[in-house]
Parts: C-alpha cells; structure tokens; sequence
C-alpha cells in the first residue's frame, strides 16, 4: 500500500500517518520500496508475529496483577481515608 493509501484510512493529519510509517519501518515491522515518486510499504508478518507473540504472553497474567495492583491500591486508600477520619474526629 501507499502512504496516501494507508492514510486515507484514518482520520488524522497526514504527517501523523507518515511519522507512525517511520517508527513502524525503524521498528523493522514494515519495509518500503520506492515506484517513482511513490513508496509501497508492505508489512514484515514474521516480525509482527514475533510481536503478538510477545503481547500475548501477557495476555492472561495482566488481568491478574491488574486486580492485585488494584486490591493493593484500595486498601492502601481506604486505610488512608481511615486515618484521615480518625485525625478530623480527634
């Protein structure tokens, strides 16, 4: 696909598509060939595999440190707002 392509799929500013190529190309997940004045991008599946690979190993324990995080988080607040209560109440 093109530049303009890919851009004219989304609903942002031209640049933002052309820096999002660049950071896609510098991260070796896409490549370019140049047709005259024009380049064709084309995806590296092998490398994007390699990143969904990765995401998905988070996939299942994220859910469950998320819910840890938050339990901690709570209970850290709701012993804050106790001595908070006790404080005004002395």
């Amino acid at each position: 696909m093109t530049a303009g392509e890919i851009a004219a799929m989304f609903a942002h500013a031209w640049q933002t598509t052309t820096r999002h190529l660049q950071v896609l190309e510098a991260a070796g997940l896409l490549t370019h060939e140049r047709q005259g004045r024009m380049r064709i991008y084309r995806i590296e599946r092998k490398r994007l595999a390699l990143v969904g690979d990765w995401l998905a190993h988070f996939q299942g324990p994220v859910r469950h440190r998320t819910g840890g995080k938050q339990d901690v988080r709570n209970k850290k607040t709701n012993r804050r707002q106790g001595e908070i209560t006790k404080a005004r109440s002395a």
